[in-house]
C-alpha cells in the first residue's frame, strides 16, 4: 500500500512577495534515497565525539586552568542547547524561500562548521595568551553550525512524510550513517591523529551535503508567516505525553554513556578495553537497526519501541552484579544493548513525525518541534552530568580508586538508576500511547 502523501501546495516565502517553489522528489525507500538522505548523519556523529571527548583533555593539555574550561565548556554547550528552539523556526521559514536559499544556509553551515572545527583544534600561535578565549569563540561557532545542520537535516527527513514503516526507515537510515561516524569516530583519531581527523570530517561533510542536495525532497507547505511564530508545538497533546516518554529515556543513556568510561577502567579494570567495548555497541546498534524495521511492520512503532526499552533493560541488568575481570560478561552487556539501542535512535524520531502530521503541520512547522526536541536531548546531557558525578563522589567514589568502592557507587548510578529511567519510560509509553491506542 503506497504511503499516504498530503497535497503539495506552492509555498510563498515568509514576505509573502515570491513563489519558492521545490522540485518534489518524494521518498520511495530504496539504498539510493536512503544514502542519499542519510549522508549527513556520518560526518555529523563523527564530529560530536571529538567536541565532547577530545575537546577537554586537548586544552587541559595547551596549559587552561581545568576550572575555567569547565566553565566556559558549560557555558557554551547552554549557549548551544538553547538556541536550538529558535533555530528550528528560522529553518521552517527559510524552507519555504526555495532550493537555492536552503542550499546557500546548509553550505555556509557546513563551510562555519568545518572552519570552526579545525580552529578548535589547531590554534594559532598568535592565540597563545588568549587559548580560553579562542576556545570559547570557535567552540561556539562550530556548535551553532553543528546545531543548524542536525535540526535541518532531521527536520527535512520529517518532511518526507508517509506512514509508520517509512518513517521508521527515513529515521533508521540517518541513525544508522550516524553510529558509522561514531565507530570511525572511535578509531581514526587514536590511528591517525588530530590533522587526519580534521581532514576527514571536511571531505566527509562535503561530500555527504552534495549527496543530501541529490536525495529526496520534501514535502512543503504554504503557511501564513504568523503560522511560524504562534503555533507551539507545546500546545500540541500529543508533543508533550510523546517528550515526556523520551526524556527519561534520553537521560538514562546519557548518565550510562557519561560513566561507561569510569565502570570499565576503574570497575571491571578493563581500560585496554575500551575502543573494543564501544565499537561492540556501536557495531550491533547498527546491525539491529534492521530488526527494529521489522519489529515496527509486525508491531507498529510504539510497541517496539516499547519493547526496545524492555530489552535495553534486561541486557543491562547485570551491569550492578559484575565484578572486576568480569570482560566477557561486559562485552555481553554491550552486545545486548547495543542491539535494543537501535529501537531508541529509529523509532521516536519516527513517532514525533506521526505526532507533526497529526497536529497539521507537516511541511510548515517540522522544524520548531525538532528543535525543541534536539533541545530536550542536549539538556538531558547536562543533567546527567550534573547529577551523577556529584551522586559519585558523596557515595565515596574517586577516579583511579579501588574497585570495590567503584563496583559500589556505579552499581547504583550507572547501573540501577538508568534501568529505573528505561523502566519508567516504557511505562509512560505503554499509558499514554498504547493502551490508548494513538494513532503513529
Amino acid at each position: 500500500m503506497k504511503p499516504m502523501m498530503p497535497h503539495v501546495h506552492h509555498p510563498v516565502s515568509p514576505a509573502g512577495m515570491t513563489p519558492a517553489t521545490w522540485p518534489v522528489a518524494p521518498w520511495r525507500g530504496g539504498w539510493r534515497d536512503g544514502l542519499r538522505y542519510g549522508a549527513p548523519g556520518l560526518p555529523l556523529a563523527f564530529a560530536a565525539l571529538p567536541l565532547y571527548v577530545l575537546l577537554p583533555p586537548h586544552y587541559a593539555g595547551l596549559g587552561v586552568p581545568l576550572a575555567w574550561l569547565g566553565v566556559a565548556l558549560l557555558a557554551s554547550r547552554l549557549f548551544d542547547a538553547v538556541i536550538d528552539p529558535w533555530i528550528g523556526r528560522f529553518l521552517d521559514a527559510a524552507l519555504m524561500r526555495g532550493p537555492g536559499y536552503w542550499a546557500k544556509l546548509t553550505g555556509l553551515a557546513g563551510v562555519l562548521m568545518v572552519v570552526g572545527f579545525a580552529a578548535l583544534f589547531f590554534p594559532p600561535p598568535s592565540a597563545a595568551n588568549g587559548l580560553l578565549v579562542w576556545c570559547v569563540v570557535s567552540l561556539v561557532i562550530t556548535t551553532s553550525a553543528y546545531s543548524l545542520l542536525t535540526v535541518a537535516h532531521q527536520a527535512w527527513g520529517a518532511r518526507l512524510g508517509g506512514g509508520p514503516a517509512q518513517r521508521a526507515q527515513v529515521v533508521a537510515w540517518r541513525e544508522g550513517l550516524a553510529l558509522a561516524g561514531v565507530m570511525v569516530a572511535c578509531v581514526l583519531p587514536t590511528a591517525l591523529g588530530l590533522g587526519a581527523t580534521v581532514v576527514f570530517f571536511g571531505v566527509s561533510l562535503v561530500a555527504a551535503l552534495a549527496l543530501w542536495s541529490a536525495g529526496p525532497k520534501p514535502l512543503v507547505e504554504a503557511a501564513p508567516p504568523q503560522l511560524l511564530e504562534q503555533v507551539s508545538p507545546w500546545a500540541q497533546p500529543d508533543f508533550v505525553r510523546l517528550a515526556a516518554v523520551f526524556l527519561p529515556s534520553a537521560l538514562a543513556g546519557a548518565l550510562a554513556a557519561g560513566q561507561v568510561l569510569f565502570f570499565i577502567r576503574d570497575g571491571i579494570q578493563a581500560g585496554e578495553l575500551v575502543a573494543a567495548y564501544l565499537f561492540t555497541y556501536f557495531a550491533c546498534a547498527a546491525l539491529g537497526l534492521p530488526l527494529w524495521l521489522r519489529a515496527v511492520r509486525l508491531l507498529g512503532l510504539a510497541r517496539a519501541w516499547c519493547l526496545g526499552l524492555v530489552l535495553s533493560v534486561l541486557g543491562f541488568a547485570a551491569v550492578p552484579l559484575l565484578v572486576a575481570g568480569d570482560r566477557m560478561a561486559f562485552g555481553a552487556v554491550c552486545a545486548a544493548t547495543g542491539l535494543a539501542l537501535g529501537a531508541d535512535l529509529a523509532l521516536p524520531g519516527a513517532l514525533l513525525a506521526g505526532v507533526i502530521q497529526r497536529a497539521g503541520h507537516a511541511g510548515t512547522r517540522e522544524g520548531a518541534y525538532m528543535g525543541w526536541w534536539t533541545m530536550g536531548n542536549k539538556f538531558a546531557l547536562a543533567l546527567a552530568a550534573g547529577a551523577a558525578l556529584p551522586a559519585l563522589q558523596a557515595l565515596g567514589y574517586t577516579p583511579g580508586g579501588p574497585p570495590e568502592i567503584a563496583l559500589s557507587a556505579l552499581g547504583w548510578t550507572y547501573g540501577v538508576l538508568p534501568c529505573a529511567l528505561k523502566l519508567l519510560a516504557a511505562a509512560l509509553l505503554w499509558f499514554f500511547w498504547i493502551r490508548p491506542q494513538k494513532e503513529q
